[in-house]
């Protein structure tokens, strides 16, 4: 046996591991770095479940291609290339570019060496239809810079932060940032602490991240617009703003007051369940007793009804209180592999991308980047027409079981003429591919930590690690670019990677491929590799600069549309106990729930996950178990205005009377799931033909009204569960 550093690849931390390999290259054990620079041994089950993971039963490690009986059968990869691109080419020459469609999820986003190739492959065929899961995520985020405009220069980081304010994020389970730090979140969180910073947490589960807090809000689900607001309200008519700020960079102020200005606390206290004096005190630590350090959403709101809207007045929050780097300061973290840019403490006005150019089909939306919407993706292959998508690549993506609508999503990819999944697995979406073509796993490839999310560290660091494992035995699989590599030349394309033109008549290497990405470093590309623990890559220092002479760019806190969602979210007649969902009456609300064990549908085939997570569990506090007479650990019912699922429920008093919370990325496909082995897919519960939000088409994929109905009771008899009904005038 010996022991090789590298970092694991399963989410965004990246964390520092310590692998223990055969003598055949095989990983046999993996552990946290305590050497590492940024998680100091910090590694969740996942990451040290990677063993079980590689060598999983259902690891395809062979291109295969279906059969007219549905069954599946080896073949060659150079065979697999030429047949797709024969057909891609047959598709396009027939029906445009515009019918071939991509997809890219987590697994191809954290690729430093594949990401770029699906955007490109697309392009150069000349097709929009690219999708990702930042558009069912938070691509509010991207909504309100487009809308509201955004600083150029970083929010003050973390390490001279005194608050932090965060709605529906758990940072310490999730290992996202959400406006805090996903390397060893815990320790992180313990360091914050003890240095004296305050921690603000609006969420409807008092979570692993809201026992820090100082002031913990648990509101019903849905009502961040309704808080953020009131919260807006209270810091302006007081006077608590940064009024020499707003007077400078913003244009509105005016109308963010009058807007805000029905929401008095009162209101929002009856409305959203909380306390008004806890609003007040929130508001007041948020904009009196703390000066630095800013507020953020994390996926809660960014998946409920009115996403856009409240990240948006979150993002006001800071404007309001001026939560932004200023002249003159050091900038921590201005990138390892990005090309550097002057950050001036100026703002950039909203530029509302997605009113020009490409618009879809379906909808009329416009673009984020060069992404469509993905609400709308299985419309793009269903719906007849002119450019109807005809052939899919789904790119590191279990697409059949993540999407929100799943009876629509698998139609959808059921009536494709040509269906490839990239991925190392037999998953639900690779049972309905027409090609598999499975890849390397993170130790069997050299890579580079992802420059996509590099901004979210809270230094500037950046690693490369060589492929530390070989391939199974008597596998065929190879580097991710490569079968986009292969199937552009089959067809004759010019690919422009990261933005570089390729030279298509040499074959590149993974390493040529990562020194593009890396092109841009303070060091060069040798010299990060040198660095077996990769490296803090600051170069030359940054600082924030002066805003340009006669710059006039300020802030649009209530554009029109805004205006108009905020009198939406303030028409609204809510019912807490007797929600309204098309036409029908349902008494909870379900929200996703985030857990350490599982990323999105990945691991559920680790037998050490599954013996401590069986199925994705309903979580519920006891007094709507006890009203439903049912136990801990009996079934439940849940049905929505879409469809219905089972679940096994489990106690837990850390979350709000009247919630129910379950885990996405479970199940199998519709009409094939056996609870027992596969868990329910929170997907059918969920529709895409409605409750889109406007501009990126974001679905209501949490706060989704719901009904529950005992399968197997307790003490008590079978019966519906009636929640206690409040009224919001």
């Amino acid at each position: 046996m010996r022991e090789v550093k590298s970092f694991c690849r399963f989410c965004l931390p990246f964390c520092g591991t310590t692998v223990t390999l055969d003598e055949s290259g095989k990983v046999h054990k993996v552990r946290g770095d305590r050497d590492d620079l940024m998680t100091k041994g910090y590694a969740c089950i996942k990451g040290l479940e990677a063993s079980a993971a590689y060598y999983a039963k259902d690891r395809v490690l062979q291109p295969l291609k279906r059969q007219p009986d549905g069954s599946f059968a080896p073949i060659d990869l150079e065979t697999a290339l030429d047949e797709i691109a024969g057909k891609i080419r047959e598709i396009a020459a027939q029906h445009g570019g515009e019918s071939i469609g991509g997809f890219r999820g987590s697994g191809s986003l954290l690729n430093a060496s594949g990401t770029s190739m699906l955007p490109a492959f697309l392009t150069a065929l000349g097709s929009h239809k690219h999708f990702t899961t930042f558009t069912i995520d938070q691509s509010a985020k991207a909504v309100t810079m487009g809308r509201m405009g955004f600083w150029n220069a970083p929010r003050h980081p973390l390490h001279d932060s005194d608050v932090r304010m965060m709605f529906g994020a758990n940072p310490l389970v999730s290992l996202t940032t959400s406006n805090f730090d996903m390397t060893n979140p815990t320790k992180r969180m313990k360091e914050a602490r003890a240095r004296g910073m305050k921690l603000i947490i609006i969420d409807p589960r008092r979570t692993e991240t809201a026992q820090y807090a100082d002031v913990f809000l648990q509101p019903y689900p849905g009502e961040d617009p309704t808080i953020a607001a009131g919260l807006i309200r209270i810091i302006l008519s007081e006077g608590w703003e940064d009024a020499d700020f707003c007077a400078r960079h913003v244009a509105d102020m005016d109308g963010l007051r009058a807007a805000v200005d029905p929401f008095t606390p009162d209101y929002v206290a009856q409305r959203a369940g909380v306390g008004a004096a806890d609003l007040r005190a929130a508001a007041h630590l948020f904009a009196v007793e703390c000066k630095r350090g800013s507020a953020a959403a994390g996926t809660g709101p960014s998946m409920s009804p009115h996403s856009n809207l409240s990240d948006h007045l979150i993002e006001t929050l800071n404007v309001i209180c001026g939560r932004y780097q200023r002249e003159g300061e050091h900038v921590i973290n201005p990138g390892v592999l990005r090309a550097r840019e002057p950050k001036r403490a100026q703002v950039v006005p909203a530029g509302r991308w997605w009113d020009h150019g490409f618009k879809s089909r379906i909808g009329g939306y416009g673009m984020i980047g060069d992404e469509m919407m993905a609400g709308i993706m299985a419309d793009e292959i269903l719906e007849p027409g002119e450019d109807r998508v005809r052939c899919f690549i789904s790119h590191g993506s279990n697409l059949a079981n993540i999407m929100p609508d799943q009876r629509k999503t698998v139609r959808a990819l059921q009536s494709l003429d040509l269906l490839v999944n990239i991925d190392p697995f037999m998953n639900e979406t690779s049972r309905l591919a027409h090609y598999i073509l499975p890849t390397k796993m993170g130790y069997e490839r050299a890579d580079l930590t992802m420059f996509y999310y590099e901004s979210l560290y809270t230094q500037p660091y950046a690693r490369y690690t060589p492929a530390i494992a070989a391939v199974p035995e008597g596998s065929e699989i190879v580097d991710d670019w490569e079968i986009f590599w292969g199937l552009a030349k089959r067809l004759g394309l010019e690919l422009t990677y990261d933005g570089v033109p390729l030279d298509m008549s040499e074959t590149p290497t993974t390493d040529s491929l990562l020194a593009i990405v890396a092109r841009h470093a303070p060091v060069p590309f040798e010299a990060i590799k040198a660095q077996e623990l990769g490296g803090i890559f600051e170069g030359e220092l940054q600082y924030v600069e002066p805003a340009q002479e006669g710059h006039e760019g300020r802030f649009s806190l209530m554009p029109e549309d805004v205006r108009d969602e905020l009198q939406q979210v303030l028409a609204e007649r809510t019912t807490h106990g007797a929600y309204r969902s098309n036409g029908k009456s349902f008494t909870h609300l379900l929200t996703a729930r985030r857990i350490r064990d599982v990323q999105n549908s990945v691991h559920r085939n680790v037998p050490a996950i599954r013996k401590r997570m069986p199925f994705n569990y309903a979580y519920l506090h006891p007094d709507d178990l006890a009203a439903l007479g049912v136990d801990d650990g009996g079934r439940i019912e849940i049905s929505s205005d879409a469809g219905a699922i089972p679940a096994e429920v489990k106690a837990d008093e850390t979350v709000r009377p009247g919630v129910i919370q379950m885990t996405h990325g479970w199940g199998s496909l519709p009409g094939k799931t056996d609870y027992d082995r596969d868990g329910a897919n929170t997907g059918l519960l969920i529709s895409t033909d409605r409750d889109l939000e406007p501009i990126n088409a974001m679905p209501r994929m949490s706060s989704v009204p719901v009904n529950l109905r005992a399968l197997q009771t307790g003490a008590g008899a079978a019966r519906e569960t009636h929640a206690r009904i409040v009224e919001v005038q």
